[in-house]
């Protein structure tokens, strides 16, 4: 088995989302809605203007492991003077291929990604089976985390 890593470019973007799509079920997430026009949106406009970027891992021409990183701005504060934060998804690798080390070569790319765009800090709600894939990496949780739905 020999893995390569490449950016996602729209040629793959079809792909990508199923995959996405297939995170968020073994999530378990509740489907209510078609997300697919959504995402198609989403990173149709995020990939033209540089502020989402992906690397996928393949075996051969079979996407096996992807992730994301969605670049978003808010006010400087101490721990993130440039105010750049990048904000982690769609890390998901095909249940096959797992416990090879893809996930955190793709990890250690779109982290790369974060540092090279400005970014002070990364970001993610990781799900129980990604917390320590992102630990080992020195990810530290932060308790106080919440979100309030709209």
């Amino acid at each position: 088995m020999e893995i390569c890593y490449k950016k996602l470019t729209e040629k793959e973007l079809d792909t990508f989302i199923q995959m996405r799509i297939r995170q968020l079920r073994e999530e378990g997430a509740k489907e209510d809605i078609d997300l697919v026009p959504a995402l198609q949106d989403y990173y149709t406009r995020h990939m033209a203007d540089g502020t989402f970027v992906s690397w996928l891992a393949l075996d051969g021409e079979k996407i096996v492991g992807t992730s994301g990183m969605s670049f978003v701005e808010k006010p400087p504060y101490f721990g993130c003077p440039s105010g750049k934060m990048g904000l982690l998804s769609s890390m998901f690798t095909d249940p096959d291929y797992r416990r090879k080390g893809i996930a955190k070569e793709l990890l250690s790319r779109v982290v790369e990604e974060a540092r090279t765009y400005g970014c002070g800090t990364v970001q993610i709600t990781a799900s129980d089976m990604g917390v320590l894939l992102y630990t080992d990496y020195g990810f530290v949780k932060n308790g106080n985390f919440m979100q309030y739905k709209l």
